[in-house]
């Protein structure tokens, strides 16, 4: 693997990914090659070091695409919550797929180091086409169940600028290349594929922020050709989640016996090659805004998982007897309440729609002027 250390960043390419996309032309001209639908174009992962983050990363890199691999656990400088995954792992499993892949160092919740990372990136290549942010989604402080009457606000500033403020410094600085170009993608990592998220205070505040982010990020972006959406995994299978099931990928099967909704999980990958196909998509300024799913793009799509599978959890009949009656009360009035919020909002969104002054056709350019 190549090192190239500028001004303090170290971006490593593996460079096995050309020479074996050399040995591969030579030796299998004339046979059908894998589709990379993204050749050419290049992205950028914020949180790639594990989880959805690095699915999406190698399903970019699948099809084709340039990738950045970003984030703040690398060789020697681990997770700051204990995790062993690095990013520099996620660059080499892209390139060892025959992609190609930077990792780079960076904390997003510092701006001057995001700027950094957009213009290296611009400098390199001239473009920056998708930009992900999966930061920060498994944070462990985020991880408490509580009534907010009950929530711990100790590490609340340090939460909500770790996994919402980090989002928006980085859409921020993606927007503008993508806006001086008129083309781009952003994605907002989320999760639940309606209002809700579970947790507590904080958590809910994170995980529907990033969906109304893209949701007002989409409409200031519109006018520029440049879209924003959210997506979510349905029950995915991080590397946190194996071994909580006490499993790996190849024996995760096993998970079912404690709980068989496990048995509906998706690899990373699933969610990576949505977000890839959307990537791909030249139709995808009529998608911009909304909230989408791993599940729902395969059905539309026709993607598979890693293993040949299409896990649908929108279509599974969820087995609710592993969580406690009052868990489950919750969620049922909760998602009541939503339907009559969602049904009341939408109402009065159309009605002030109607009212806003109807939009003007454009002028046609009179004959004979130039």
């Amino acid at each position: 693997m190549a090192k190239r250390t500028s001004q303090g960043l170290v971006r490593r390419e593996t460079g096995r990914a050309r020479a074996r996309q050399k040995t591969s032309r030579g030796a299998r001209a004339g046979e059908l090659q894998t589709p990379r639908p993204l050749a050419g174009r290049v992205a950028i992962v914020a949180g790639a070091t594990r989880g959805a983050g690095r699915g999406i990363a190698r399903a970019l890199g699948e099809a084709g695409a340039t990738v950045y691999c970003t984030g703040r656990s690398v060789r020697g400088n681990p997770s700051a919550y204990g995790r062993r995954e690095t990013i520099d792992e996620t660059a080499e499993l892209i390139s060892a797929s025959g992609g190609t892949a930077f990792a780079v160092r960076v904390d997003h919740t510092v701006e001057a180091e995001v700027v950094k990372l957009f213009a290296d990136v611009d400098a390199q290549h001239g473009r920056v086409d998708v930009a992900v942010n999966s930061i920060a989604g498994e944070d462990p402080m985020m991880g408490q169940w509580a009534n907010f009457w009950e929530c711990d606000f100790e590490n609340c500033d340090a939460i909500l600028r770790q996994s919402l403020v980090s989002h928006m410094i980085t859409a921020k600085h993606a927007a503008q290349l993508m806006i001086r170009d008129k083309r781009g993608l952003i994605v907002e990592v989320t999760e639940n594929d309606i209002l809700s998220a579970g947790g507590n205070p904080l958590t809910q505040a994170v995980k529907a922020g990033l969906k109304i982010l893209a949701l007002n990020m989409a409409a200031e972006l519109a006018p520029h050709g440049v879209a924003a959406v959210a997506i979510t995994p349905g029950f995915l299978r991080s590397e946190t989640m194996l071994e909580r099931f006490g499993v790996d990928e190849t024996t995760w099967r096993d998970g079912g016996k404690s709980d068989p909704n496990f048995l509906e999980s998706e690899s990373p990958l699933y969610v990576g090659r949505a977000v890839a196909a959307l990537a791909a998509d030249p139709q995808i300024m009529k998608r911009t805004g909304q909230l989408f799913s791993s599940w729902g793009l395969s059905r539309e799509y026709g993607f598979n998982d890693v293993d040949g599978r299409r896990p649908d959890w929108g279509a599974l009949d969820i087995d609710f007897s592993t969580l406690p009656k009052w868990l489950v009360d919750l969620m049922r009035t909760g998602t009541q309440l939503q339907v009559a919020w969602a049904e009341t909002i939408a109402e009065r969104t159309r009605d002030f729609l109607r009212r806003l002054p109807a939009e003007k056709a454009p002028r046609a350019r009179s004959r004979g002027r130039s």
